[in-house]
This record gives structure tokens, sequence and C-alpha cells, in this order.
């Protein structure tokens, strides 16, 4: 995730802890470390949260784990390498929404029943924010109105096939409406300062990713993407709420193999939730703009794993990305 200067500064703070700590061990005698394979390079998002996982599962496991950078292909790589390792429940690989992409694309040939849930890590909701001063729609419900009524908005999101692009198409079938004019930018920072700009007339962006400007009173976020709401922002309400049947975040979390003993599963299930609710995990969550609500275990996990993937596919059909 993108973030602010003010978590990005707390990040960085995270980020050392992880490099000092990454290396301590808790080896068994006999036992295989667990590989955590991650298709980010070091110190990349999703390696950071792999890391911050690891620091408390290799006590609560009481076993010792190394990451396994495997970079590319949208996590291509990394999913197909995943394939390959034995299902004995010392592989556990970090799944990302960009996994769930690729899988609808049809770029790997893992299968969501070839995985097994553990838990999830991280959970940063969509959320639809337009410009405080110069947008027409001041609530969630007079957006939704425009929406239902064919407004012509600008839409804006990060690059083209990602999950703001889907994000808008999905809003927009929603209603019933055909997907409107969607302007993608490189990143987070980029969008946030263009929709304060002008350019754009809602921002598909994470709270993480506008923290600075929705705080100071320049960008209002309207609706949120998910079960429920968010305690910073709470003017914002959820699609659910408003009737719209749409969730979709940004989100990491923890997978092994479908091969792999229930009795083992458990186990690891166990400790990685145990270690996640430590406060050094907790403390990284808030770090990131995120809240306790973020680890979940493997039955909600699996169903949003699902979820993505079936919903993911026939949109990018319908957006005419895949074949």
């Amino acid at each position: 995730m993108r973030h602010s200067k003010r978590m990005l500064k707390a990040g960085a703070v995270t980020l050392t802890s992880v490099m000092l700590l990454a290396c301590v061990s808790v080896a068994i005698a006999g036992q295989p470390a667990i590989e955590v394979i991650t298709h980010a390079g070091a110190g990349g998002g999703t390696d950071v949260n792999s890391r911050m996982m690891m620091l408390r599962s290799r006590r609560t496991l009481k076993q010792d784990m190394v990451v396994v950078n495997k970079r590319g292909g949208g996590g291509a790589l990394a999913m197909n390498y995943f394939m390959t390792r034995p299902a004995d429940g010392n592989t556990i690989m970090t799944f990302t929404v960009g996994h769930a992409m690729t899988m609808a694309k049809g770029k790997t040939k893992l299968r969501v029943e070839d995985m097994a849930p553990l838990a999830r890590g991280t959970n940063d909701p969509q959320i639809l924010m337009v410009n405080c001063k110069t947008s027409p729609y001041k609530t969630p419900e007079a957006f939704v109105a425009g929406m239902r009524r064919g407004d012509k908005i600008k839409f804006g999101g990060t690059q083209t096939g990602t999950i703001d692009h889907i994000t808008v198409f999905l809003w927009a079938k929603r209603f019933g409406q055909p997907m409107p004019t969607y302007l993608p930018f490189k990143g987070g920072g980029e969008l946030a300062t263009q929709l304060v700009a002008g350019s754009i007339d809602v921002g598909t962006l994470n709270l993480s990713e506008a923290a600075a400007p929705v705080e100071a009173g320049d960008i209002c976020p309207l609706i949120i993407l998910a079960h429920n709401g968010m305690a910073p922002i709470p003017k914002a309400k959820t699609a659910k709420a408003l009737g719209i049947d749409l969730v979709l975040s940004t989100t990491r979390g923890f997978v092994t193999h479908a091969g792999v003993s229930a009795a083992r599963r458990a186990e690891l299930e166990k400790g990685i939730m145990k270690a996640m609710d430590h406060s050094m995990y907790q403390a990284y969550l808030k770090n990131s703009g995120l809240d306790s609500t973020s680890p979940q275990p493997s039955g909600p996990w699996g169903e949003q794993i699902k979820s993505m993937v079936a919903e993911f596919g026939p949109a990018l059909k319908e957006m005419g990305l895949i074949n």
C-alpha cells in the first residue's frame, strides 16, 4: 500500500524493525524452516507484511521461517513456484488481490481449490472519494442518486487492469450503467493530488493513500466498499448500507497447500493468528492506517479469496482486458 508522509515515517520505523528482527530464528532440531513465498521484492509492501507476520509466528509455531521472493508476472511466478513445493505444511504463500487478478486472467495454473486459506493479514477497503469543495455530491446518498441518474462522472484510479479499474467498472455495473470515464494514474499519491486539483470527479482510493488530504478536509470519503464502516471516516457509508452489494479491498493473507493435513493447517492458522494479535503486529497495522479487524481466520479469508477470483474473471472479460 501507498501511504501519506505521516504513515511513511511510521512505516519506516516498522520496516527497520522488520529488517533487524527478520533474522531471528527459533530453530528446532530436525525441523525444516517454513518457506514464506512472496511475489514482492525485499522491502515491498507484501514482503514487509510477510516478515511482520513471521516475527512472532516463529515463536508461536516454534519453527524457523524464511522468505522466498519470487518476483514477476503479477504473482504468477510465486504461484507457480508454490505449486512445485510439497504439501507437507512447511510452505506458506502470501496471497494478495494481485494474485487473485492474475488467477482470473488465467496466467497461472494454480486454482483456488489447490490452496488452503490460513489467515488474512491486511485489508484496506476500496473507498470512493470526492473533492470536498467542488463536488456536487456532499453525501453518500447524493452520490448514489447521481449514479442512478447516469450522471457523467469522471473516475480516477491507479493504472489500468488493476483493482481500482475493476472497482469503477463493478460500481457502475451495480447501477446498470456502462463503464464511466476512467483516468489511470501512476500511484495513490498522484491520484489524490489530481482529485484535489479537480482533474477527476471521483477517486478510487484506500484510506491510507489519502490520509493527509482527508484530514485536511480537501478530500471527502463517501462510499466504503466493505462490510463495516471505518471509525476515522464516520460520515462515509458502506455500499451495503445503501443497498449496493459490492465489497472490494486491497488485501493480503496467507495460504498453504490444500493437501496439507487438517491438523497441520489448524496449527499454522492458530500460530499465525496469535502472532498477528501481538502488539508488534498491531502497531504495524496502525502505522499502515489499518486496524485490528484486518486479521481474520481461515473461514472469512477463504470466502474472500473465492469471491475475488470469481468476481474478477467475468469483469475483466466484460472490460475487454482478457479474451
